[in-house]
């Protein structure tokens, strides 16, 4: 597993070494037995306790960029996380699916032409996994004829949008489909 470094409330809990996130998205907390045993369990597991009683107030949207060009996987990210979303990137559709092992984002923004496994194969196989056959996609590509357009949206894809986007369109987009999507 990959243990995470956690954030400063949690950091100051004696016995907590981490936490790591499980295939399913949820989050589990990694305990350092020795250090527990050093500073006296009762003491922390009273801490960890307190902690876990709080309410999680975390509703940020999740959003996964796939892209082969590092530039556009920067500049959506920094747009993204300007409007208060977590952002996973993945270089190819290869990538991604060893990430969407680890985690399922609530949104997916897709290029078409990528090595490996490119945005067409990636919309597939995630339409026929059951769970990720629900995440909405969005096609960010240069390919703007309707024969892609199409092929797009006959795997499901939710919009499709050419190359260079404008960054308002792009929110926009995404906070219609991430609202369609919750009704």
């Amino acid at each position: 597993i990959v243990v995470k470094s956690v954030g400063p409330q949690i950091s100051a809990v004696k016995g907590v070494a981490g936490a790591t996130i499980l295939g399913d998205g949820s989050v589990v907390m990694i305990l350092d037995v020795a250090e527990m045993l050093r500073g006296g369990a009762s003491l922390a597991m009273a801490q960890v306790e307190e902690l876990l009683q709080q309410p999680t107030h975390d509703n940020t949207v999740t959003v996964m960029v796939v892209d082969d060009s590092i530039t556009v996987r920067k500049v959506t990210s920094r747009l993204l996380e300007r409007n208060d979303m977590n952002v996973i990137t993945a270089k190819d559709g290869v990538d991604a699916m060893g990430q969407l092992q680890e985690i399922v984002p609530d949104m997916m923004l897709l290029d078409i032409e990528m090595p490996r496994m490119d945005g067409f194969e990636l919309a597939r196989h995630m339409r026929t996994t059951e769970d990720l056959c629900d995440i909405p996609i969005i096609m960010i590509t240069s390919r703007t004829g309707d024969k892609h357009r199409d092929r797009a949206v006959e795997l499901g894809v939710k919009r499709y949008l050419g190359k260079p986007y404008q960054e308002a369109d792009l929110l926009e987009n995404i906070y219609t489909v991430l609202a369609e999507s919750a009704l």
